[in-house]
C-alpha cells in the first residue's frame, strides 16, 4: 500500500538542507515514518542520493534502544558522516524517546537532544530530520530550544482527497466510508469493516493511552477515558473544563478537579488526538476566555472510540471541514455574531449567533458555514443568519453536503458543494 503524500513531500524537498532540523509531527500512525522513510527515501534515491549516505534510526524500535541515550546517538551519526566531501540525510523516527523523563519533568535539566541535533547541523554537510508525536517536547521548543534552527511540517491523516485519490469510485459513497472509518492511513489495508473497527478501537488503548499515562504518569487513567470519550462525544460543542469536572464528577461518583481535566485536555492536545477553536467575537475583534470548541483529529478514531454509536452526521462533517480547513494551513476559529432581533412583544433583545468557522490566512479571512442541508427557507434563514449578521467585505462561505457547482447568492454568499469543496483546495478562492 503506497499512497502519496504530495503536498508533504514538497514541504519536504523545499526545506533540503535549509541548515534547520526538520520536524515532522502529528498523531502516532498517520504516516509520518511512512512519509520519511519510503516517499521521500524512494525521492533521495531517484535523485542520485547514495543509499549510505541516507543514515535511518527508529527510536521505538528495540533494535536502536541504545541510541535513546542522546550521546549515543550523536557518537553513531558522527560515525557514519565519514566523507567531508559529501552530503549525509539524518532520519530519526519518534525522537521523543531520545528525551529521557527526568529531563522532560525537571525544567532546570537540559534536553541533551536538543544540543546534539544542533551541532550535528554545525558540521554543513547533514541534513536531519526527526518525526515525532507529541508538541509539547517538540513544535512548542523549536524556535527557542533550536535557536531559531527548527522547521516544522505537521503531517495529518489522509485528507479526504488523499483518501479519495487512493481508493477512487464514487464520491459520494467514498464519503460514507471516509466519514466512518477517516483518514488513518493504515485503515485502508483492512479489508472488513470490523477490522477497520478494531484498528482504530485499539490505537487509543494501545498507542495513545499508553503514551499519555507513561509520558505524564497519569493516575486516574479512567478520567483520562472518560474524558476523551466526552470530547469525542461533544465535537462541535462548546465546553470547558470546569463543565466536563462536573459532568464527570456527577457520573462517576467521585470529585475531579477542573484543574485535573484541564491538564489531561492539554496532554490530548499535545499528542495531536484534539485540536481546540477558540471562540471570537467578530464585531467585537477579541476572544472570549472560555467555552471552547474541541475536535478530533480524525472521525474515524472518534467513532470508533464511541463504538460507532453516535453517528451525527452534521457533527461529523463540521469535523472533517475544520480538519481540512487546518490542513490546508488556515487559523480556525469560531465566530461569534450578536445581533439586535425584536421579539414577538415588540421589545428588542441581543441575541448571539455562531459562525462555525472564522478563518484566516495572512491578510486573507473567510466565514464558513458548516450546513448538511437547506432544503426549506426557514432551514436556510437559520444557516445563513450569522452570515448576513457580518457587515465586513470578507467572503462568506457556506458549504452543504451535495454535489453543486459554486454559485454566488444574491446577498453575496458563496455556496459550495461538500465534494467540491473537499476536492478542490482552491474553491474558497473563486
Amino acid at each position: 500500500m503506497y499512497i502519496q503524500r504530495d503536498t508533504y513531500l514538497e514541504q519536504l524537498k523545499n526545506s533540503r538542507f535549509n541548515r534547520q532540523v526538520k520536524v515532522i509531527t502529528g498523531v502516532r500512525r498517520c504516516g509520518k515514518s511512512f512519509l520519511l522513510f519510503r516517499i521521500y527515501h524512494d525521492y533521495l534515491i531517484e535523485d542520485g542520493v547514495k543509499e549510505e549516505n541516507i543514515i535511518e534510526i527508529v527510536l521505538d524500535d528495540d533494535a536502536y534502544t541504545q541510541l535513546c541515550d542522546p550521546n549515543e546517538l550523536s557518537k553513531y551519526i558522527r560515525s557514519r558522516v565519514t566523507e567531508k566531501n559529501q552530503k549525509y540525510y539524518v532520519f530519526i523516527d519518534e525522537v521523543q524517546y531520545a528525551i529521557p523523563k527526568e529531563e522532560t519533568r525537571n525544567s532546570d535539566t537540559p534536553i541533551r537532544l536538543y544540543s546534539v541535533l544542533n551541532g550535528l547541523i554545525h558540521l554543513g554537510n547533514v541534513d536531519i530530520y526527526v518525526t515525532g508525536s507529541n508538541s509539547k517536547f517538540l513544535s512548542k521548543d523549536v524556535m527557542t530550544e533550536f535557536r531559531g534552527r527548527g522547521d516544522v511540517i505537521h503531517i495529518y491523516p489522509l485528507s479526504f482527497k488523499e483518501y479519495y485519490d487512493y481508493v477512487g469510485g464514487e464520491k459520494a459513497e467514498a464519503y460514507e466510508q471516509y466519514a466512518m472509518f477517516g483518514g488513518m492511513p493504515f485503515v485502508l489495508s483492512k479489508n472488513t469493516d470490523e477490522k477497520k473497527a478494531q484498528y482504530l478501537s485499539n490505537l487509543f488503548s494501545e498507542v495513545y493511552f499508553k503514551d499519555i499515562v507513561e509520558r505524564y504518569r497519569v493516575d486516574l487513567e479512567y478520567i483520562l477515558a472518560q474524558l476523551t470519550d466526552t470530547l469525542c462525544s461533544s465535537i462541535g460543542s462548546l465546553t470547558n473544563a470546569n463543565k466536563i469536572s462536573n459532568t464527570l464528577t456527577s457520573v462517576g461518583g467521585r470529585k475531579v478537579s477542573s484543574e485535573t481535566i484541564a491538564a489531561y485536555i492539554g496532554y490530548l492536545s499535545d499528542s495531536f488526538l484534539f485540536r481546540e477553536a477558540k471562540r471570537f467575537d467578530v464585531k467585537g475583534k477579541r476572544y472570549f476566555q472560555y467555552p471552547y470548541k474541541y475536535y478530533c483529529a480524525d472521525v474515524g478514531l472518534r467513532n470508533a472510540r464511541l463504538n460507532f454509536r453516535q453517528q451525527e452526521e452534521s457533527h461529523i462533517m463540521e469535523n472533517i471541514i475544520f480538519n481540512e480547513l487546518v490542513c490546508r494551513n488556515y487559523s480556525v476559529d469560531v465566530g461569534v455574531v450578536e445581533l439586535t432581533e425584536t421579539a414577538k412583544d415588540g421589545i428588542r433583545h441581543q441575541k448571539q449567533y455562531e459562525i462555525d468557522f472564522v478563518v484566516n490566512k495572512g491578510l486573507t479571512k473567510y466565514y464558513i458555514q458548516s450546513a448538511l442541508i437547506m432544503d426549506t427557507e426557514t432551514k436556510m434563514k437559520q444557516e445563513l443568519r450569522s452570515l448576513l449578521g457580518v457587515n465586513d467585505s470578507f467572503k462568506k462561505i457556506v458549504i452543504t453536503k451535495t454535489h453543486a457547482k459554486p454559485w454566488t447568492d444574491e446577498t453575496g454568499i458563496l455556496h459550495i458543494g461538500l465534494y467540491q469543496f473537499l476536492l478542490d483546495k482552491d474553491v474558497i478562492m473563486s
